[in-house]
């Protein structure tokens, strides 16, 4: 996993912290997408919300397939919830994190 060594500045912290953490429950990750536009650290928790969602929505419409799409989502899942976890607790400790694999994804979305 990677991490970056920066945090975000004290203004506003707190608020940016928790719509940054809430921007990885599903489809919520449109509140730090549309609330916080001039914020670089929720936009960046916000996008990283939206691409694990995206990957959840892709597992789970594999999920028709017998046994191995039932298999891949499963795990898939697990994973994915592995980094709404991390991702919530970066965002509430004001760390800028990119997720593994999936983070490239984030930094290339444009809002």
């Amino acid at each position: 996993m990677t991490q970056k060594n920066t945090s975000h500045s004290s203004e506003g912290l707190q608020e940016d912290r928790l719509i940054a953490a809430i921007g990885y429950l599903g489809i919520l990750c449109v509140v730090p997408l549309l609330l916080k536009k001039d914020s670089k650290f929720a936009q960046h928790h916000g996008k990283q919300g939206l691409v694990l969602l995206i990957a959840w929505l892709i597992l789970w419409v594999g999920n028709i397939i017998p046994i191995i799409g039932q298999i891949v989502w499963m795990l898939g899942t697990i994973v994915i919830l592995i980094l709404i976890i991390l991702g919530m607790i970066n965002a509430l400790n004001g760390k800028f994190w990119d997720m593994p694999v999936l983070g490239k994804y984030a930094k290339q979305i444009k809002l």
